[in-house]
């Protein structure tokens, strides 16, 4: 009986292993089988100062980056960067082999949207200003609704009298909406081109450049234990009625 020894030796003489393709693999830089090792391996995206920690000294990170995701480009799993981290998603043009089932989406209200939008440019912002910003009044519960969907968090106190919550978006926000940062929000000009916002604006209206700082700001005190139950147990949303004391 053949040993395992002779058994691959066979295997070698009948499938005998291209040159070309061993010179292509020996000349693929080694970290790139590193990167492509954890990437694979992570369950979450990366941040590339985590990835740099994992890498031999001296080697580039940013350029090895570059380099794997052109070299996935084409092909079924992309190496793309969400929320300035970096991970493997299915092609956007495959996604439909990995759909089992339809998905009954839920549609945000015109209000939830709105308030989600006046918070991605506006952030940090109190629920206050939120109503200063809209002119109408904005109940608990549409907060509660876009805090379930993961899109937005409380991140500190406005130190003012009462200290009420201020509120951002989250990673899971740019991912939702394949945003690398949330500079890559539209901008005015894109928002008129989109029929979003009207070419007769007041002089002087401009859109806010929203700011990816998560560290709390000079006007911000740390959230207090309880903070995120006491809008996640708040009632559900009233009601929209017309008048300027509820939601339009």
């Amino acid at each position: 009986m053949a040993s395992l020894a002779e058994k691959r030796m066979e295997d070698a003489e009948d499938h005998p292993i291209d040159q070309n393709q061993n010179t292509d693999q020996a000349a693929r830089p080694e970290e790139l089988r590193l990167l492509e090792a954890l990437l694979f391996a992570s369950a979450e995206p990366i941040d590339q100062a985590a990835l740099g920690k994992r890498m031999p000294d001296g080697v580039d990170v940013k350029a090895a980056l570059a380099q794997l995701q052109a070299e996935y480009a084409p092909r079924g799993v992309n190496l793309v960067r969400v929320a300035n981290k970096w991970t493997f998603r299915t092609a956007g043009d495959l996604s439909w082999l990995m759909t089992r089932e339809s998905t009954e989406t839920r549609r945000l209200s015109r209000a939830a949207i709105e308030v989600l939008a006046i918070i991605a440019y506006h952030q940090p912002v109190t629920r206050a200003e939120i109503e200063e910003i809209r002119g109408v009044v904005t109940s608990k519960g549409t907060l509660d609704v876009l805090l379930e969907t993961g899109w937005i968090r409380p991140r500190g106190r406005r130190k003012t009298p009462g200290r009420p919550l201020t509120f951002g978006t989250t990673e899971a926000f740019l991912s939702q909406f394949s945003l690398e940062a949330l500079g890559d929000l539209p901008g005015l000009e894109e928002l008129k081109g989109t029929g979003l916002l009207d070419s007769r604006l007041p002089s002087g209206f401009s859109v806010p450049t929203p700011s990816d700082d998560v560290a709390l700001r000079e006007d911000e005190d740390p959230l207090e234990a309880g903070d995120n139950l006491e809008l996640l147990l708040a009632p559900a949303a009233e009601p929209e009625e017309g008048g300027g004391s509820s939601e339009s």
